[in-house]
């Protein structure tokens, strides 16, 4: 089944997600890790956790999380062969240029600031490439 990882720490962003995907019907299994590390073990099957397979085809990247945060996540994943392909959208509070400069130079396919509505937001663009990318 196909699938996008959410990685996010605050709750009320992730039933928003859900809800999203409910509200748009997107038929993709939505895993959730709540830092960077438990993202790292769901996409490694490290520590326990039971890989994701195949990988998923989107990541929603948080930037401010406890343990590793996103930037220090997307630095793992993009030196990592295995992952270094995923597409990774970053959903942050976070409008400082630095933090966007630093994603962009990582790779990143869209920033979507927060609160999170995926029908008014700001970076309305990012919103939409996201739901076209997970609705094909």
């Amino acid at each position: 089944m196909r699938s996008v990882l959410l990685v996010e720490d605050d709750f009320f962003d992730t039933m928003t997600v859900q809800k999203s995907f409910e509200k748009f019907s997107v038929q993709h299994k939505l895993y959730t890790a709540f830092n960077g590390l438990e993202a790292l073990d769901l996409l490694l099957g490290r520590n326990g956790a039971e890989a994701i397979s195949p990988l998923p085809e989107v990541i929603l990247l948080d930037l401010n999380m406890p343990k590793m945060n996103g930037h220090e996540f997307l630095v793992e994943i993009r030196n990592d062969d295995y992952l270094r392909d995923i597409p990774v959208f970053i959903i942050t509070t976070s409008s400082m240029d630095v933090d966007r400069l630093n994603a962009q130079n990582l790779g990143v396919q869209g920033y979507i600031m927060k609160p999170l509505d995926f029908e008014t937001s700001v970076d309305m663009v990012d919103s939409i490439s996201l739901l076209e990318k997970l609705l094909k």
